[in-house]
């Protein structure tokens, strides 16, 4: 038994956080750690390797696209309502792969729903019409996709549609080149881009910014990155870019640019440290949230950089605009001419040739578009981020604060909290320990966030209030979803106690014969032990002993009280332990574990660790009641299940 009491000893000896668990008492982690991962939501017969969402929050329904159909669920329960099926004729006789037709592409576009997808590397479209009282499914239309859909799910491709027209970007060729986003179909004139204003580029979003009052001037903004000219070693290979092209733009004149985009142009989107140079080039992910003032419109863009961390940078449209509209163009030192390059105009075959020659070959501006807190992102994370969206929500200060659902390669949701300059990350979220998220779309409306996996389609609701239990606490979690009401932690907001912008809880009602002192409240709240635990402890002399408290708020600090000594605790995933290797006189009595988080303290657990009289006789005795310990190796072991084999063996390997 001794071997085994010294491995656990030397291992928990410098042991501090459980590796992939959150840091006990530090802001850059989730507050709170939600384990369950939760039921719900829709699962497929066979995985699929690529899924697509289209979903309007107005709608009742929701459209998947998976391997060889497309799916149209209720909103509501996720139940199929219908189902499309694409199949390719004849796939019985095609090699594995060949003949799959992943959809790529669900848009709603003009009267029906417009599909596209792979279609056995030869990309095809089809207008969908749901059937009439479900009797059956009609795809009256098919179009051929080249250009919308890309050959393979794995290339690059976005598409949108405005109006009644399609944008898209994608292959033109088998093998993934001659991509450029382009207006595909619809009322107005296909145009596209010149070969020569980006390189190698991978298209992350395109987004359409009405101008209700100015509608002639409306653009067109496309999020991607393209390899960087520069072949310096210490180079980042890529850069980031925003361009926009006019929603008016028809190409240039017959004789000059026909068919090609007159108002391309292009900037850097910088996300950074610019005073140290240090900045993260590899865009990732876009979110635009639109405002009725289109100045307002933000931008929030993922990025990921060569140090294996993450960041958030936001932009608005109108410091987007501001550098299109003002800046040099990068490599022109002569006079700019008018009308200015990228300006729509209604008729943009009758542009002067000097404007149209100018984006041809100067479409890059000078200056470089910073985020509106300039001097750093508004978040970094050494989380691998993958995706991001941003609800608005109204607390109940009647403040509109933002929340951005960030997505890691795990599985796992991030909800943090935009208020003022710096973020709040509330909570996380285990979605699958399966596969990563492959799609993920928001609906404001519902509170709710629809994920996408191999295996299932997940829904999360994001107003997961109930699970709190105490006003103080409802109060700390700075969750614009929840405030505190006479009836719990809830989502009903009107009159609720809250505050997100520094988690004051001078308003809770002190606990009942208490009186609060300002913000600061000491409150004894133990948490009910399993019946198989209990809470008071018998102990022979002699022997090893640990105690354990669940912890409630990773920004909490952890710690255990005994005989007026305190002690931190030993993190294992999302437990506090408190070890005893050797349990002398001075280890009996009672022992608290208590979490201290912004003045608000806690007691969560306690126990009364007592003496255990072992009669002096050679019969073997019956200890199968004492949770903590039995006087046998085999028993100790199995409660360290945070030792590793690897672990094990090294440290057995010394004592041979």
């Amino acid at each position: 038994m001794r071997r085994f009491v010294l491995i656990y000893i030397l291992l928990v000896a410098d042991f501090h956080p459980v590796l992939n668990s959150p840091i006990l008492g530090s802001k850059n982690n989730p507050r709170l750690v939600i384990k369950d991962i939760l039921s719900g939501g829709f699962k497929y017969q066979v995985h699929q390797n690529h899924s697509v969402f289209f979903y309007h929050e107005d709608s009742e329904e929701m459209y998947v696209g998976g391997t060889d159909f497309v799916l149209k669920l209720d909103a509501d329960d996720y139940h199929v309502i219908e189902k499309f099926s694409l199949k390719i004729p004849g796939q019985q006789q095609c090699k594995e792969g060949q003949c799959e037709n992943v959809i790529t592409v669900i848009e709603k576009f003009q009267d029906s729903l417009f599909v596209c997808g792979t279609n056995g590397h030869k990309p095809q479209c089809w207008k969908l019409f749901s059937s009439v009282n479900n009797q059956s499914n009609e795809i009256v239309e098919s179009y051929e996709g080249t250009g919308i859909s890309p050959f393979v799910y794995t290339h690059n491709s976005i598409s949108l549609t405005v109006e009644g027209d399609l944008y898209s970007a994608a292959p033109l060729d088998t093998d993934g080149s001659s991509l450029q986003f382009r207006r595909k179909a619809g009322s107005r004139t296909n145009v596209w881009m010149y070969d020569n204003w980006v390189s190698e580029p991978t298209f992350i979003s395109a987004s359409w910014v009405r101008r209700r009052e100015d509608p002639d001037n409306e653009k067109i903004y496309i999020f991607f990155r393209e390899k960087n000219s520069d072949n310096n070693p210490e180079a980042d290979p890529w850069i980031s870019r925003v361009a926009r092209v006019c929603k008016v733009d028809e190409g240039g004149s017959k004789r000059f640019f026909q068919n090609i985009w007159t108002s391309f142009l292009k900037a850097r989107l910088v996300c950074g440290f610019p005073d140290e140079s240090l900045y993260f080039n590899r865009l990732q992910d876009i979110y635009v949230m639109h405002a009725d003032d289109w100045h307002d419109t933000r931008v929030y863009a993922l990025f990921t950089s060569s140090w294996n961390s993450t960041a958030v940078c936001i932009y608005t449209i109108q410091m987007i605009e501001d550098i299109f509209e003002n800046s040099t163009f990068k490599g022109y030192d002569n006079e700019i001419p008018k009308p200015r390059p990228g300006t729509c105009v209604k008729n943009s075959r009758t542009l002067p040739l000097a404007t149209v020659n100018m984006v041809k070959d100067y479409p890059e501006m000078t200056h470089w578009v910073h985020s509106i807190h300039y001097s750093a992102p508004f978040y970094v994370s050494g989380n691998n981020y993958t995706k991001i969206v941003v609800d608005r929500v109204l607390a109940s200060d009647q403040r509109m604060y933002n929340i951005l659902l960030l997505a890691t390669d795990s599985g796992k949701i991030h909800k943090v909290l935009e208020a003022g300059s710096e973020p709040f990350i509330i909570s996380e979220t285990q979605l699958s320990s399966r596969s990563s998220i492959q799609s993920m779309k928001l609906d404001s409306k519902k509170k709710k966030l629809v994920v996408g996996f191999s295996e299932k389609i997940s829904i999360m609701d994001l107003q997961r209030c109930e699970e709190i239990k105490s006003c103080d606490e409802c109060v700390l979690a700075r969750d614009p979803y929840c405030a505190w009401m006479k009836s719990g932690c809830t989502s009903t907001l009107t009159g609720g106690i809250q505050n997100v912008i520094d988690g004051n809880r001078s308003a809770c009602p002190p606990p009942v014969g208490e009186q609060r002192q300002g913000n600061r409240t000491r409150r004894e709240t133990v948490s009910p032990l399993p019946l198989d635990l209990g809470t008071t402890l018998s102990v022979p002399l002699g022997n090893p002993c640990y105690l354990t408290c669940p912890i409630d708020s990773y920004h909490a600090v952890y710690t255990w009280e005994h005989n007026d000594q305190r002690s931190p605790c030993l993190q294992m995933e999302s437990n506090c332990l408190h070890l005893i290797p050797n349990v002398a006189q001075e280890h009996y009595g009672s022992y608290r574990c208590v979490s201290e988080e912004k003045n608000y303290t806690k007691v969560v657990r306690t126990y009364q660790v007592a003496q255990q009289i072992i009669q002096d006789t050679n019969e073997n005795t019956d200890r199968s009641n004492t949770p903590f310990l039995r006087n046998d190796a085999s028993a100790v072991v199995p409660q360290i299940v945070w030792i590793t084999l690897g672990l094990a063996v090294t440290v057995l390997g010394m004592f041979r």
